[in-house]
Order: structure tokens, then C-alpha cells, then sequence
């Protein structure tokens, strides 16, 4: 029995991983800060397992990685989905600095963390994973979001890091890049250059396309993502609708051009998040 371990699997794109993966006959490791979000995935498998855990808490994140593991064959693990994340929206000068580090620790110090402790069981496993949750905000850095922006680029560039370096382990790393994904960070990230007010799911539908990239689009998607990363040998990057990667190619073209493209943008959409 494969098994993959999944940070943030209360809600969102990490409660749609877990559920696919169950689905799919696997052990699943599910932990997340919201005991509440847990609890409803509580009793859905035998091949489930859920603990709440802090991410940002390196000791809490390797007892619940050593716990799982130990009920797996050999102590092995196939994939770890490192997936919590948190924004803060808001012009740059306005976003307060100690809620900008708690996105810095959650997007990217916890997978750090989520790495050097999943190693040793990646290790052992033939033909493991590691994969991570990025964003369409690390194809381009996302004015309103820039520290969220910066942290998934920051994850972006260790995927591509590791890749190389943990190939001699036999362990493959990737990452998925969503757009806006039907998820609690869409409508509950606060903008601080509106007095922390957030959106309701009516006025993000009004105020994004319905068709093209930047649709809303379910965490299904970012699940089949997941599922299929782990059954591809060699894809580093998975984008989320497949149309973001034109974004990459067009900044590596020009980022000039792509900066005047979002200045407009930004005109037009002002949102909380993008994912």
C-alpha cells in the first residue's frame, strides 16, 4: 500500500488530495492546524490518519511524520505533499510585518521544515516525491500579495533545487502552480489597504473572468495535479488550469512586457489571494 503524507489537509486543496488518495487506495496522513476540518475526515478510511499540527512547529511536524511513517511498511513514505499556506493582501507598506513573517513561516520556513524531516523516510522509498504547493503568483510576482508572491517563488526555486540534488537519492521533487482555486484563502485573506475586508464568493465571481486562466476553478483540479504528478517520471512543474505556464514562458521572453500586462490588470481585479 502506497502512502502519501499532505500538510493543510483540513480544508482546500489538501482535504481534495486526501480524499483522492483515499479514493485511490492509499494511506493517508493528514494533518492540519483546524481540528475541526480534520474531524469531518475523521472515520472516512482505516487507511486514514489525521493529527492537528502547527507546521511552523519543526518538532510537532517530525513526531506526526514519524508517527505515520511507523505505521507504514518499512517506514517508508511515497509522497510528501507539502500544501499549507496562508496570504495577507494588501499593498506592501500596509501589510503589518509580523503578519507578513507568519506567511513567510507558513509558505515557506514549514517547507523547509516539511523536507528535512520527510527525507529520511523519501529515502527509503523507491520512486518517492516530494511535492509542493506553489502558485500562479511564482510565475510573476503578484502586486497586493508581494510576500506571498516572494514566498512561492521561494518554493518554486527549491523545487528546482532539489530536483537536481535529491536524484541522487532516487527521490523526485515537483510542484503544482494553481491560479484561483475555490478555496477559504480566496474569500478569508484580509486586505489591509481596505481596512482588512475580505470578499465574498459573490463578488470574486463578479470580479474575475469566467473563462480563461484566471477562472475560479474547484481543488479537485489541484488534486488530479498531485495524483498525476506522482504518476509522471519527469514533469517538474504543474500548472493549474494548464494555461498559467504561458505566464513563465512570456516573463522569460520579456518580463517587461508581463509587468505591463498586470499593471493594467491590477486595475481591474483586486483580490485576496491567488489560490
Amino acid at each position: 500500500m502506497k502512502s502519501i503524507f499532505i500538510t493543510g489537509a483540513g480544508s482546500g486543496i489538501g482535504r481534495a488530495g486526501a480524499e483522492l488518495f483515499l479514493r485511490n487506495g492509499w494511506r493517508v496522513g493528514a494533518v492540519d492546524r483546524d481540528a475541526d476540518g480534520l474531524a469531518t475526515l475523521s472515520g472516512a478510511s482505516a487507511r486514514l490518519w489525521t493529527d492537528e499540527v502547527d507546521v511552523t512547529d519543526k518538532a510537532a511536524l517530525a513526531a506526526a511524520l514519524a508517527t505515520f511513517c511507523e505505521g507504514n511498511p518499512g517506514g517508508r513514505l511515497d509522497m510528501m505533499w507539502n500544501n499549507a499556506g496562508i496570504g495577507q493582501s494588501g499593498w506592501f507598506e500596509d501589510v503589518p510585518y509580523d503578519l507578513a513573517m507568519k506567511v513567510v513561516d507558513i509558505n515557506f520556513r514549514a517547507v523547509l521544515a516539511g523536507a528535512v524531516e520527510a527525507l529520511p523516510y523519501l529515502k527509503k522509498t523507491p520512486n518517492s516525491l516530494m511535492f509542493t504547493t506553489s502558485s500562479s503568483a511564482a510565475t510573476y510576482g503578484l502586486p497586493m500579495s508581494a510576500v506571498y508572491s516572494a514566498t512561492k517563488h521561494a518554493v518554486k526555486g527549491l523545487t528546482e533545487a532539489l530536483s537536481v540534488e535529491w536524484s541522487r537519492h532516487g527521490i523526485r521533487v515537483a510542484d503544482v502552480l494553481p491560479g484561483f482555486i475555490d478555496t477559504g484563502i480566496l474569500v478569508n485573506t484580509p486586505n489591509h489597504s481596505k481596512g482588512g475586508a475580505t470578499l465574498t464568493h459573490k463578488e470574486l465571481e463578479d470580479e474575475l473572468p469566467k473563462r480563461g486562466m484566471m477562472r475560479i476553478i474547484p481543488p479537485s483540479e489541484v488534486a488530479d495535479a498531485a495524483w498525476s504528478a506522482y504518476h509522471h517520471p519527469k514533469r517538474l512543474h504543474w500548472y493549474v488550469p494548464q494555461g498559467i505556464r504561458w505566464i513563465d514562458r512570456l516573463k522569460g521572453i520579456s518580463p517587461e512586457f508581463v509587468r505591463g500586462r498586470i499593471r493594467k490588470a491590477i486595475m481591474s481585479y483586486d483580490v485576496a489571494g491567488s489560490k
